[in-house]
């Protein structure tokens, strides 16, 4: 099942492979249930016209987005060489604990072919390209999107202290196009692809796949809720294992462009 958000002229209407489900629907519903009743009520509902209107970031504007930081080894190393803090990354990366933080409330988020921003007062930023759970109120995984968690590597990299400056602001935040239903359990490793566009020419490339990450989803997820509810389900990036040379920084006009499985996210930098 493939779920998309859509805008229509009497207002944002989810879709099924497709095609409308009924207007009175939002994700809040499913994803108040357990996974498998949420499913079952996704593939359940009725399906009408073909959804045509442009898509919108794939949830509703009063859920959370959270993010987990150091999943994959190449996150830790590049996050140790941008840091006068070296070894908090180390650290995280080995304990049992997770690192996690709050990325973007829902009406924050961007959506496919909506722009994405730098700070202006960082000189060097970067895209993140993630594997995006989405879980339910009881934190089972039902499926997945893709994320952008745009950062500045030098705000972050100045003291650790500074990190929510460096990944919360206007336009750091895009998932999409839609999301994914299934058992994430029992989903194979995942490819993840990033193609960053400037003018006519590639200036970066990176590959890799979520068979890569030290922690799953599952576990990080379990940690984001021990002591949070989540009563309308939510969304959690899993960490980034492409990081860009340290030469390299987002600039306006760039085209950011992320694959995780089968989905295809683009964004124009501004």
């Amino acid at each position: 099942m493939y779920l998309t958000r859509h805008a229509t002229p009497s207002g944002p209407r989810w879709a099924r492979d497709g095609h409308y489900l009924p207007a009175s629907f939002n994700l809040r519903l499913a994803l108040e249930l357990p996974a498998a009743a949420a499913r079952e009520l996704l593939a359940v509902l009725p399906a009408g016209e073909p959804a045509t209107d442009p898509t919108l970031p794939p949830l509703e504007p009063e859920q959370e987005v959270w993010a987990s930081g150091v999943t994959y080894l190449r996150s830790r190393d590049a996050r140790m060489a941008e840091s006068v803090v070296k070894d908090i990354y180390d650290l995280v990366y080995e304990a049992e604990r997770p690192e996690l933080f709050f990325k973007a409330a829902g009406w924050r988020v961007a959506g496919p072919g909506e722009p994405i921003r730098v700070r202006r007062d960082s000189a060097w930023n970067v895209p993140e390209p993630e594997l995006v759970a989405v879980f339910t109120r009881t934190l089972e995984i039902v499926g997945y999107t893709a994320g952008n968690d745009v950062s500045s590597r030098s705000i972050e990299g100045a003291n650790p202290l500074y990190l929510p400056q460096a990944k919360i602001y206007d336009g750091a935040t895009a998932l999409g196009p839609g999301i994914v239903i299934h058992e994430f359990a029992q989903s194979p490793a995942l490819p993840i692809r990033l193609v960053i566009r400037r003018g006519d020419a590639v200036v970066f490339t990176g590959e890799t796949s979520t068979a890569q990450m030290k922690r799953s989803p599952d576990d990080l997820v379990r940690w984001l809720g021990r002591e949070l509810a989540f009563p309308w389900g939510g969304f959690l990036m899993t960490g980034t294992g492409i990081v860009p040379p340290d030469d390299f920084t987002l600039q306006p006009g760039d085209r950011v462009q992320i694959t995780v499985g089968q989905l295809t996210l683009e964004n124009l930098v501004i």
